[in-house]
């Protein structure tokens, strides 16, 4: 990069979207940074980020698995609340199939810790994890993903409308992030050349 005359581009964050003084209950913290995973749905990871547009903020809750690196799930919304967190959960569950007793991990933010989400998490059979208080680093897979997003992506365009972000984001996650981009975690392979991978060792 140094030869090419090439640097990376990195903004600051200027909005929150983590909201933790709430009185729902926390869950503890059974991830630990203990990141690697040697199969798919045995831990998912969630989080919230934020879009600007020409029309306002565009939210984007995600979910990652921790062993192919995958966004197995996502969902846009022009409010940050429950409903957002619960619709990428539910497009992870329709997409994946996970056995109960996965892992979803997350921060703090009330979104996660209220009593509908919760409760989803429980039907499913899904044991439910959280950040220690104020610690960004043990949720590090997931803002690495946002991180990644608003560095290749969002820094890169301006949005008119809220529907012209979520679809160039849209095309981002599926026709790069999962299919082309290398990840050095899985020997530099994509998440779905990994995962199949995988699903071809388990066969043999």
């Amino acid at each position: 990069m140094k030869a090419a005359g090439i640097h990376s581009m990195r903004k600051k964050a200027y909005e929150t979207t983590t909201n933790s003084r709430h009185c729902h209950p926390i869950a503890p913290n059974l991830l630990k940074r203990q990141f690697p995973f040697a199969q798919p749905n045995q831990a998912w990871v969630g989080g919230i980020t934020y879009i600007p547009t020409g029309e306002g903020w565009l939210y984007l809750a995600a979910v990652k698995d921790l062993c192919t690196k995958k966004v197995v799930g996502y969902a846009f919304s022009s409010r940050i609340d429950t409903q957002l967190t619960l619709s990428a959960l539910d497009m992870a569950v329709r997409r994946e199939r996970p056995s109960p007793g996965l892992i979803f991990h997350s921060d703090r933010g009330v979104q996660y810790a209220a009593e509908a989400f919760r409760d989803r998490l429980a039907v499913l059979g899904i044991r439910q994890s959280m950040s220690r208080k104020g610690d960004p680093y043990d949720n590090a897979v997931a803002e690495n993903f946002f991180s990644c997003l608003k560095c290749e992506r969002i820094h890169l365009r301006q949005y008119g409308s809220r529907r012209a972000a979520q679809a160039d984001i849209f095309a981002y996650i599926e026709a790069f992030y999962n299919t082309l981009r290398p990840h050095s975690a899985i020997g530099w392979l994509s998440p779905c050349a990994f995962e199949l991978r995988l699903r071809n060792a388990s066969a043999a």
